[in-house]
């Protein structure tokens, strides 16, 4: 049996025993998935009608519901690193690490087993996030390919963002500040992009923050497919960003795994 091939089983172990944590104590799934409806529905029903009007010429005279579903649903795999963060946390700090560690268990394993579940998670919270959207009234024009297209860049965003939750429970000490360590990732960065408004609705200097952050990028992208025009250069953008982030979570997480922090 190969290296790799025992790193895979190994992996999909830990898939398993994540999943299982994930089935047991629910509630985290849960609260990863109220957030985003919630805002969706706030901005749709509350807000929408002063911000749908304001917007103009930016929605392209689509209804505001049209504009704001793309970032609801990245906003949507931005609010699942708070788990993925916790949970790292927890094994970190709760000593089944010291265990896997004398057990001839793959080193990386156990951090890739945490990223696949944040992406399947992911998966989850995005279908029914879709399917809430559906109902309150958003109709997208994507085609079939154009729906696969948001499907693997908002997995590619997850993955990427997982990494980067990994390598924050692994920093944290414990999980109350693995929890606020993600805050910005879930609510502050979709805030500060066009998630919500235009970036040109915005003063000069936030204006500048909001287009070239990645949430911004990916927000764009998905609003282009789904509205059933092509990403453009912007999908390549969004694509960098999580080449990017990803590629920097994974060294910074390794680098911790391997020092032992604790």
């Amino acid at each position: 049996m190969t290296a790799m091939t025992m790193t895979a089983q190994d992996t999909a172990t830990m898939l398993g025993r994540e999943l299982r944590h994930t089935l047991r104590y629910p509630l985290m799934l849960i609260a990863s998935i109220i957030s985003p409806v919630v805002m969706l529905l706030l901005f749709d029903y509350i807000l929408g009608g002063p911000i749908g009007a304001g917007l103009g010429s930016a929605a392209h005279g689509a209804p505001y519901i049209d504009y704001l579903v793309p970032g609801i649903l990245v906003m949507t795999v931005a609010s699942g690193t708070s788990t993925t963060a916790i949970n790292v946390c927890t094994d970190m700090t709760g000593g089944i690490i010291d265990r896997f560690r004398t057990m001839a268990v793959s080193r990386g394993a156990l951090l890739a087993g945490h990223v696949t579940a944040n992406v399947l998670r992911t998966v989850v919270n995005t279908v029914f996030m879709t399917v809430v959207a559906l109902a309150a009234g958003f109709r997208p024009h994507a085609t079939v390919p154009g729906w696969l297209a948001v499907g693997g860049l908002l997995a590619a965003f997850s993955f990427a963002l997982a990494w980067l939750s990994v390598a924050l429970g692994l920093a944290t000490k414990s999980t109350a500040g693995a929890n606020s360590s993600t805050l910005p990732i879930a609510f502050l960065l979709p805030f500060l992009s066009s998630a919500f408004v235009p970036p040109e609705a915005m003063p000069a200097g936030l204006r500048w923050f909001a287009e070239h952050q990645p949430f911004t990028a990916v927000v764009d992208s998905a609003r282009a497919l789904l509205s059933g025009a092509p990403a453009g250069h912007t999908g390549y953008v969004a694509l960098a960003w999580c080449a990017g982030i990803a590629l920097a979570g994974y060294l910074w997480a390794r680098s911790l795994f391997r020092r032992g922090r604790r």
